[in-house]
This record gives C-alpha cells, sequence and structure tokens, in this order.
C-alpha cells in the first residue's frame, strides 16, 4: 500500500515513485503512438476517410466502455484490470509494429477498438485506485504528481515521434509504445499495491445516518462537476484540431516549431501544478473543492481562447503556461473530488465521467473541423470554450440556487470530514 510507514522507512514513497515513473513511461508510448499511429493510418488507407474510421472506432470504443469499466472496477481488483488493459494495448501495438501494412484497414480498426477500450479501462481503474494506495489524505498531492507525469510523458511523446519515425520506421514508434505498455504492466504486478479498499477505508464526504438526506444533493454537485467536464472536453477539442491550421497561419516555414512551443509551454504549466500542490496541500479533504474546479476551468479556457489571438512568443509562452497551470488544477481538483466518494460509488462515477469526457472530445473533433472550412482558427476556438464557460454558469447559479439544501451543508460536510481525520 502507498501509505507512508514513516521517515525511518520510506517504503510507500518508493513504491509510489516507481508506479509514477511507469505512468509516465506509459503516457509516454501512448502519445508518441497518437501521432505515428495516424501518420500510419494515412499511408494505409490512403486517405483522410480511412483515418476518420480509426480514430471514430478508437473514441468510440472509450466512449462505450466508459460506464462497463466503472462496473469491472467495482467487481474486480483493480490492478488486475490495469496489467490486462496494457498487456492488451501491448500485444495490439506488437501485432502492427511486426506487420507493417500488411494488417490493412480492418487490422487498424481492431488495433484501434482496443486502444481505446484499454485506455478507458486503465484510466477508470486508476483514478479509482487512488485513494486506496494512498489513503483520502493524500490523494490530492498524488492527483497533482499523476497529472504532472502524464504531462511529461506528454510532450516527450510527441516530440520524440517525428525523430523515432524518421529514424526507425512506424514499426519502431509501435513497438516503443509496446514497450512502455509492459513497463507499466511489470511495475503494477510486480508492487504490493492495495488498489481495492480493505474495508477500512472512508469517504471524505460521509454518507449515510443523519446526513443521508445531504447525499442527493452532493450527487447533484458531482453530476454537475461531470457535465463541466464533459463540455471542457468539447471546447479542449477546438485547439487541438485547430492549432495545425493556426500553426500553418502564424509559422509558415515552421509549423511544427510552432506547435512545439505551444504544447511545451503548455505542459510546463501542467507539471508546476505538482509543485503549488505540495506547498499548499496539507491534507484537508476539502482542499480544491468545486469553485475552485469552476473557476479553473474558466480560466483554462479563456487562455486557449488568448493564445490564438496572434500574441508575441513570450507572451503566448506566458499566456499557455496559465491554462496548463488551470488545466492542471482543474484536473486535479476534479479527481479529487470524484475521489472523495464512497468507494462503491466512486467507480461507477469514474465510468459515468470517462464516457462524458470522451463523448466530449469526440463530438467537438467530429464538428470543429467543418467549421474551420467556413471559419478561422481564434473564431472556432472561442466559439467552442464558450460552451464549458456557459455550463459552469449554469450549474454555479443551480448550485447557488439550493444554498438552503445540499450546497449549503458543504461547509459543514468538508468540517467533519476534516474532524474525523
Amino acid at each position: 500500500m502507498f501509505v507512508r510507514r514513516g521517515r525511518k522507512t520510506g517504503t510507500g514513497d518508493a513504491a509510489l515513485l516507481a508506479f509514477l515513473v511507469a505512468y509516465s513511461v506509459s503516457s509516454f508510448g501512448t502519445f508518441l503512438n497518437l501521432i505515428a499511429l495516424a501518420l500510419f493510418t494515412l499511408e494505409v488507407t490512403g486517405g483522410p476517410l480511412g483515418l476518420g474510421a480509426v480514430m471514430a472506432v478508437r473514441i468510440g470504443a472509450g466512449f462505450l466502455f466508459g460506464v462497463p469499466a466503472g462496473r469491472l472496477a467495482t467487481r474486480y481488483e483493480r490492478r488486475r484490470l490495469m496489467v490486462v488493459a496494457d498487456l492488451a494495448q501491448a500485444a495490439a501495438m506488437i501485432v502492427l509494429g511486426v506487420a507493417g501494412q500488411a494488417v490493412g484497414l480492418g487490422g487498424l480498426l481492431v488495433a484501434a477498438a482496443v486502444l481505446g477500450a484499454g485506455n478507458t479501462v486503465f484510466s477508470v481503474s486508476l483514478r479509482t485506485s487512488v485513494p486506496s494506495m494512498v489513503g483520502q489524505g493524500r490523494r490530492v498531492r498524488t492527483n497533482g504528481r499523476l497529472v504532472a507525469g502524464r504531462s511529461l510523458g506528454t510532450v516527450l511523446g510527441y516530440a520524440a515521434a517525428p525523430v523515432v519515425v524518421m529514424a526507425g520506421g512506424f514499426e519502431a514508434a509501435f513497438l516503443i509504445n509496446a514497450a512502455s505498455f509492459l513497463v507499466s504492466a511489470a511495475v503494477l504486478w510486480l508492487l504490493p499495491l492495495n488498489t481495492n479498499g480493505s474495508g477500512r477505508e472512508t469517504a471524505a464526504v460521509p454518507t449515510g445516518g443523519p446526513r443521508a438526506r445531504v447525499t442527493a444533493g452532493l450527487s447533484s454537485v458531482v453530476l454537475g462537476l461531470v457535465l463541466i467536464r464533459g463540455s471542457d472536453a468539447f471546447g479542449s477539442a477546438s485547439h487541438n484540431v485547430a492549432l495545425p491550421v493556426h500553426a500553418g497561419a502564424e509559422w509558415p516555414g515552421a509549423p511544427y516549431a510552432f506547435m512545439s512551443w505551444f504544447w511545451t509551454a503548455w505542459a510546463v504549466g501542467t507539471i508546476a501544478v505538482q509543485w503549488v500542490v505540495r506547498r499548499t496541500d496539507h491534507g484537508r479533504v476539502a482542499w480544491l473543492g468545486e469553485r475552485a474546479f469552476a473557476a479553473g476551468t474558466v480560466l483554462m479556457s479563456v487562455a486557449f481562447v488568448v493564445a490564438f489571438t496572434g500574441l508575441p512568443i513570450p507572451v503566448l509562452v506566458v499566456v499557455l503556461f496559465v491554462a496548463g497551470l488551470a488545466d492542471g488544477l482543474t484536473e486535479v481538483a476534479y479527481l479529487s473530488r470524484l475521489q472523495a466518494a464512497p468507494e462503491a460509488e466512486r467507480a461507477r462515477l469514474f465510468g459515468l465521467s470517462a464516457s462524458a469526457e470522451t463523448a466530449g472530445f469526440a463530438t467537438g473533433m467530429a464538428t470543429c473541423g467543418l467549421l474551420l472550412e467556413v471559419a478561422p482558427p481564434p473564431v472556432v476556438v472561442a466559439a467552442y470554450h464558450a460552451l464549458p464557460v456557459l455550463v459552469v454558469g449554469i450549474v454555479l447559479l443551480r448550485l447557488r440556487s439550493r444554498r438552503s439544501g445540499a450546497v449549503g451543508v458543504l461547509p459543514s460536510v468538508a468540517k467533519a470530514a476534516k474532524k474525523g481525520s
């Protein structure tokens, strides 16, 4: 179990560090694969239609497995689920790496389905497991480290993709991705992780007993957060799709260099989240609550919209750093809030969240390209990011209208949880 045993042993911290390194390696392979698989699909299918089909299957599988993944994470040992998900994705990448173009479109579709479903099962299992692994008091700090590790893997994966493909071909990229999954699976299998609660874990937000009437209100709050998260994924799809077009207009001679600046500055902001969490979190279960999540979502959307207004590079770097910082903090706040639910409910919440996030991102991806045909990137990004800002406003107004009900007891719930800890 990743629980601090004391300064003399440090066993829990060493195990946690090993897991975080493995998670970062797996993230590196995943984002290396995103670029390599897209280019490989274009080469195999000969056009954007095949690429669209593969992307649709990958995203669709992730969406369809959201709720079932929550059920699986409730019934089975989550460590084993994560290992199986890693091994399945590694097998798909090995097949692509060995067979090459011989896999054809059918093989690509199967691989895309495995990747989409495997990523969702792994993500839901991991997010649900954090309180069991480290305890409720350390979940915020651990989420910060996970966000930082994934962001580092994202940037390195994006940066390494063209180098690996040019040096060793698509097959090398796929085999490296497979190796990253195998590293993650091996670490998960070898470490003595307690990914399922032992029965002693207590929720950070109490339910039942004399406060049973609060449960319905708190569930509405959480559902509101899930709705915000889904709309945020919709908005985020716009800057992902519009960035190549915008980069080509800003730096016609070196669009990839512009994109590297863009994502690196964003990643530095998300990695800085770990420093912020370490300086501000003191094991308080109420840290980074619903209002912080809502405010961070708005700040992130505004920062991304501003980033597409043709700023000088130094100013752009600062704006993207703010976007990354807000992005990371909102994710930490969101994960930590859902992890405060009782273990029996937590997996289902994360399964629902995975489906909402995937649906929002898929819808944004599917429609954003069409709008870019008739409107410039700044207009499209602003229009798409207006949705999460609007949803945040609606959710906050609804919470305010219920101040005398569930929302009104949130402070007392936090105080009671803190006293119990």
